[in-house]
């Protein structure tokens, strides 16, 4: 792999952004950096390269050159190949429910020299009994939301699911654990509750649903008393927001939350 200067990497996210910024659900091979990669929505994959790679987000000190790793929502591959560039001896499980992205996933990081990756087409949930998943065809992929919510995505399609504490539970140490799973976070972190001692680093999304209680102090609360510090970013700013009330995709506040020891 040839190194990668911060010279490099903005260039590459500018040239990124002017080819693909307005390019929605479809499906291509593109280079980037040194990778070949397919992609199913351009505008998605911009920014998650401009978060994983320009912004290094999910950049974390493991202590060990062979960390244990937990995606949860990894979408075509992006942050599995970040990982692997950052520790390439590192032991990935990657989950991803879609099932048509999740082919993609599996095929970027045969290609790119990860195909040491664990990928599992599935959910991650409080239970495997399977769910009703609703495919967008980007990045916004979800399970059907709480009632009360409002939906978006293509129809619901049912979906293989894990329950992630018991993965966890057999893991002794989880060195990062990333969680993007589209409002599941709400329900899966305090299923997880009873096995967050063995994780290091956490990052997860908290999406706020439209027409449902929030959570996130419910959620902040847990970090605590498991142990963690944290740091919460603004990912959708809402101008006027005593006004301005929704945000997209039937979410009114999405954050990115750092949790560490």
């Amino acid at each position: 792999m040839i190194p990668l200067s911060a010279q490099l990497i903005q260039m590459q996210f500018q040239s990124l952004k002017q080819a693909l910024d307005n390019d929605r659900f479809t499906p291509k091979r593109i280079s980037c950096l040194d990778y070949e990669i397919g992609i199913v929505d351009g505008k998605s994959f911009v920014y998650q390269f401009r978060d994983i790679f320009v912004d290094q987000v999910y950049r974390f000190d493991a202590g060990t050159d062979a960390p244990v790793i937990v995606d949860c929502g990894a979408n075509v591959g992006l942050s599995c190949l970040y990982f692997k560039r950052l520790y390439p001896l590192a032991k990935i499980v990657a989950f991803e429910a879609d099932r048509k992205i999740a082919r993609h996933l599996e095929s970027n990081l045969s290609r790119n020299g990860a195909a040491d990756v664990r990928v599992q087409q599935a959910a991650c949930w409080v239970h495997a009994r399977g769910v009703d998943f609703l495919a967008d065809g980007a990045d916004g992929g979800h399970i059907a939301p709480t009632p009360g919510a409002e939906a978006s995505g293509t129809g619901a399609a049912s979906t293989p699911s894990v329950r992630l504490r018991d993965m966890l539970a057999r893991m002794p140490r989880i060195h990062m654990l990333k969680m993007d799973i589209e409002g599941a976070e709400t329900e899966v972190l305090p299923d997880c509750r009873d096995v967050l001692a063995r994780v290091d680093h956490l990052f997860f999304e908290y999406h706020s649903w439209l027409g449902v209680p929030q959570s996130l102090g419910e959620l902040l609360a847990l970090l605590r008393d498991c142990g963690f510090r944290y740091y919460i970013q603004d990912v959708g700013p809402r101008h006027s927001p005593f006004v301005n009330r929704a945000l997209h995709d039937g979410f009114d506040m999405q954050l990115n939350v750092f949790a560490y020891r």
